[in-house]
């Protein structure tokens, strides 16, 4: 397994595939756990639980301004019980507005206050990515990982290195297929593949030129 973290992860990550090529690309991912955990944190916050009271957030697309965090599917405990996110917090504007903004650009607020990158959090995203990998997703939860794209049912192009709900089982990763897409997500899907697929032409010159 290749995991690829430093920035631009995802096409860093298609990047080091194409340059490897004996070595399947499915074995290839990039970090987009830290925003994952990151909105989970945010819901958590929001609805006065833990993070892990929280499931199935996803990041589509790419690990930039760009990213889509989406809570249309995700659940949360409360008394017991699993709840949808947006009929436990009953705040379309906030989840479709600073939920959204907030994840994006947690990172730069981290910097802009400390001074310095988040590296902790950091660390603690790639060891639930590594362990996940090692020992696979919990029955019933799917985790946000940057993977290739070929074949995906989500109208995304192939051949891009795209963050896609996925469960893991024996140390090998699956879509997570079937989730219903609505036109807002639809859209913020479609932007963040964009971007990946200009990033994709931008590196790929430079690497035939050089």
């Amino acid at each position: 397994m290749v995991i690829v973290v430093g920035n631009p992860a995802n096409t860093n990550c298609l990047t080091a595939s194409k340059s490897a090529p004996s070595i399947p690309k499915e074995n290839f991912s990039c970090l987009t756990r830290l925003d994952h955990n990151r909105a989970k944190s945010q819901i958590a916050l929001k609805l006065g639980v833990t993070a892990d009271d929280v499931k199935n957030v996803i990041i589509w697309g790419n690990h930039s301004s760009t990213q889509y965090p989406d809570v249309n599917h995700a659940k949360v405990k409360l008394q017991g019980k699993e709840v949808g996110v947006y009929e436990a917090l009953k705040d379309d504007s906030w989840l479709k507005g600073e939920f959204i903004t907030t994840v994006q650009q947690r990172g730069a607020a981290v910097i802009k206050a400390r001074k310095l990158s988040s590296a902790m959090s950091a660390a603690k995203a790639i060891a639930d990515h590594v362990r996940d990998i090692w020992f696979g997703t919990p029955e019933g939860e799917f985790v946000s990982m940057g993977v290739i794209s070929d074949g995906n049912s989500y109208g995304i192009p192939d051949d891009l290195l795209y963050s896609f709900p996925v469960v893991i089982k024996n140390k090998t990763w699956k879509f997570v297929e079937g989730l219903p897409i609505n036109d807002f997500s639809r859209e913020k899907m479609d932007l963040t593949a964009k971007e990946l697929a200009e990033e994709k032409e931008t590196a790929f010159e430079f690497l035939s030129s050089a």
